[in-house]
């Protein structure tokens, strides 16, 4: 077999043969052909259509995009604009080793069958499979604005439906269990100020490890900014006598500039896996996470009768719909509240609504 000029194999050892060659609008063009003897009469028809100024099909000047390349600009896009990207990326090239096809070629059938397969592999929960549905669906939304390709998949793809009544809060009793284990254990001991801070301003673990510098804080007037919260939004809070105290620890082990949140060495930390779910099994009383502390805090403050809207303000909410789920914490100041609007003189039962007379069974 004679080597041509524009003929080639895409993967060598394939025999499948591909064409390179330079359309009427003068841009190269590629174009899968199958055989070598095909290759060479598709050339040369190419070539000849060239010359007469014919232009070729839509299907074949338009450039085949890989899903990948969608990914990629969604990764840059992350970067830029979101506050936490890391979770994101890597959701994103999880999701290019899954979909390694044209983007056009993927069907909404495609989309659900990976993606249920990830969920029985990964254990996922139904936020989990939505957050990587979004960001599918952000990928091609991308797509569609640069003109990669005309349509997404997913248009018209119903998300799953996610549970997020889940509260779980320290009790006083649990809260003295885990600080008796961190503090009973050398390692874990210098990192009793991280929880102290986190159960007493309710905030997010990359926001008060990564996000919280001292530059955003007064110590003056006892408040702490974070500029940019997961919502986009800023955040001021205000800081009671146990986060003060917190925060002086960690005052004392840098030089007052730069992230707050620091080990006994000086160290800024990223993460507390290292040490925090350990102290959790250690104290016997899992199951819970770090992003339970933001669920205690907002608990406590339902419980001592604070309005919802105030608890919206605290943890960053846009509004209510995440804070309702600490509502029937305060069920106690509801009852006070209805009180109020009640008779002061109880109603006698009516013959309806007394309840029946006791009888005896003979």
């Amino acid at each position: 077999m004679k080597k041509q000029r524009g003929i080639f194999e895409k993967d060598p050892g394939t025999d499948i043969w591909w064409i390179r060659y330079t359309g009427a609008d003068g841009r190269y063009h590629r174009e899968k052909a199958g055989t070598w003897t095909a290759a060479s009469n598709l050339l040369t028809k190419r070539k000849n259509e060239a010359l007469q100024g014919k232009k070729l099909p839509e299907t074949l000047r338009r450039r085949s995009v890989l899903f990948s390349e969608l990914a990629d600009d969604a990764i840059a896009y992350v970067k830029r604009e979101y506050s936490r990207p890391a979770d994101d990326v890597a959701r994103l090239e999880l999701l290019k080793t899954k979909f390694p096809c044209c983007a056009d070629t993927l069907t909404a059938g495609g989309v659900v069958n990976v993606l249920d397969v990830l969920v029985t592999e990964k254990r996922w929960s139904p936020s989990s499979r939505n957050h990587h549905h979004n960001l599918l669906s952000l990928s091609y939304r991308l797509g569609i604005l640069n003109g990669k390709v005309k349509e997404s998949p997913l248009r018209g793809l119903k998300r799953k439906t996610e549970n997020n009544s889940r509260v779980r809060f320290l009790t006083p009793a649990e809260e003295k269990k885990l600080r008796e284990a961190i503090q009973g254990n050398p390692v874990w001991a210098e990192h009793e100020p991280e929880l102290t801070l986190a159960l007493h301003t309710g905030l997010r673990r990359s926001s008060m490890y990564v996000a919280l510098v001292w530059e955003n804080i007064d110590l003056l007037n006892c408040t702490l900014t974070i500029p940019r919260t997961k919502n986009g939004d800023p955040i001021t809070l205000p800081l009671n006598n146990d986060a003060m105290q917190a925060l002086r620890v960690f005052r004392a082990r840098g030089d007052g500039s730069g992230r707050v949140v620091r080990n006994a060495a000086g160290e800024t930390l990223n993460v507390n896996a290292h040490w925090f779910p350990d102290a959790v099994r250690a104290a016997k009383i899992a199951p819970y996470r770090w992003h339970d502390c933001r669920h205690t805090y907002a608990s406590r403050l339902r419980q001592t009768g604070t309005p919802l809207g105030n608890i919206a303000e605290l943890l960053g909410h846009k509004g209510l719909s995440m804070t309702k789920r600490y509502a029937h914490l305060a069920i106690s100041n509801l009852h006070e509240a209805v009180s109020r609007i009640s008779n002061s003189t109880p109603l006698a039962p009516s013959e309806d609504t007394a309840p029946p007379k006791e009888t005896s069974i003979q």
